[in-house]
């Protein structure tokens, strides 16, 4: 790589061969139907582990899927399956039982074990701190059995879960490809920005963006925060563009968002952009009305074509972009129209640009654009760890990584 992460061990400071390593990694991914699909994260992660296997290191891999109570929550036996498309791998239902010890033990220098899901134990999750996980009983059960911990799973980085801080707590660690990659990107694009600076801000949940903003008012280092989706036509409430309808004004979750955009919009009423048309459906066709003749409660599934030009003409213009959230309902192909145009727009710009959260990612190949015309961006895989990394960059899964070698390799 041309650029170096600063204060990270990476694969390359350490003498794998031989060595039991255990890998953190995501691949968690998207469900449908009860099928696990192949997605980046798991084509990202397997290019690092085969970096581990090229080495003759023996990697265990610890990783989850889903969360306890949600309809993705599942064992990693798909998952197994999908890595065997770029590597020979065992996998055992077991995470820190007899069989998964005896399994890891059992490893031969340049084998990989795939542990069942590390979210189905309880003291995965507890709050606490690194030094306390370092003290539990998944901790203590795996870590005498490996000599170094590598954490590819950026994804996570910031949650202080077991298998996120307490092993690099007690074992020599860091990161691997995926995340060396992330922090160099993030690290450009929020302390080393160019103006104009335009942040494109979507997505369905507008509350997950409020730090966001908030911190990027604060630094006025941007020139227009362009919004699309649920938080566009939230500020469109927040202006007076749109009268509240009885259902929302009874919805406390959806006044307290609003209150809060009326909040950003006293600060930034020159930064923050909204749509100015968008995209209904009507007889189960795409129609496009200025916002003024947008409903109570009516959904707006896409910004129209005006709102797309305004916004691709700031991109074009743009030295740095941040994006988080796609523009609408990319998925249905009459509402992924405002998507693509921005996309597009990144595209032709010359700006360095940086693009988060699984939907993103995943929008951009479903609206037909090619990444390599992307040459000026990084896609980043993360969803929460990304948009933490902009509000706090003392994340608990990246500190508890730094210089973390009890000995020289």
């Amino acid at each position: 790589m041309n650029e170096k992460v600063k204060d990270f061990l990476t694969i390359d400071d350490f003498d794998l061969d031989g060595k039991t390593v255990l890998f953190r990694a995501d691949i968690n991914s998207v469900v449908i139907d009860g099928q696990v699909q192949m997605k980046e994260r798991i084509v990202e992660n397997a290019k690092t582990i085969q970096k581990l296997l090229d080495k003759k290191a023996k990697v265990v891999i610890l990783a989850h899927q889903g969360r306890a109570g949600q309809a993705d929550f599942m064992h990693l036996e798909q998952h197994a399956q999908l890595l065997r498309n770029f590597m020979d791998l065992k996998y055992i239902d077991d995470i820190m039982g007899p069989s998964a010890r005896a399994a890891i033990k059992g490893l031969d220098r340049g084998e990989v074990l795939l542990l069942d899901n590390v979210r189905m134990l309880a003291e995965e999750t507890l709050s606490k701190t690194p030094e306390e996980h370092s003290q539990s009983l998944f901790v203590k059960s795996l870590a005498p059995l490996a000599d170094i911990y590598i954490n590819d799973a950026f994804s996570v980085a910031h949650r202080s879960h077991a298998s996120v801080v307490g092993f690099p707590t007690v074992l020599d660690a860091g990161i691997g490809r995926l995340m060396e990659r992330e922090l160099i990107a993030l690290e450009k694009a929020a302390y080393l920005i160019k103006s104009p600076c335009v942040y494109i801000l979507g997505g369905v949940k507008p509350e997950e963006v409020f730090d966001i903003i908030n911190v990027t008012l604060e630094r006025k280092k941007v020139e227009s925060i362009l919004t699309t989706g649920a938080l566009g036509t939230l500020f469109l409430y927040a202006s007076g563009t749109i009268e509240l309808g009885e259902e929302q004004k009874e919805d406390e979750h959806f006044m307290q968002n609003l209150e809060q955009a009326k909040r950003f919009l006293e600060k930034g009423k020159d930064i923050i952009k909204y749509p100015e048309d968008v995209a209904v459906a009507i007889d189960g066709k795409r129609r496009e009305i200025p916002v003024a003749q947008l409903k109570p409660n009516q959904v707006a599934y896409d910004i129209g074509a005006k709102t797309g030009e305004e916004y691709s003409e700031r991109i074009r213009n743009a030295r740095t972009v941040i994006m988080k959230g796609p523009a609408g309902l990319y998925e249905d192909k009459a509402f992924a129209k405002g998507t693509h145009d921005i996309f597009e727009a990144i595209s032709d710009s010359e700006a360095y640009s940086l693009l988060g959260g699984g939907h993103t990612s995943a929008a951009i190949s479903d609206v037909g654009i090619d990444r390599k015309s992307m040459s000026n961006a990084h896609v980043s895989l993360a969803g929460g760890a990304f948009l933490r990394y902009f509000v706090d960059k003392h994340l608990p899964g990246i500190e508890v990584l730094k210089n973390r070698s009890f000995k020289k390799f």
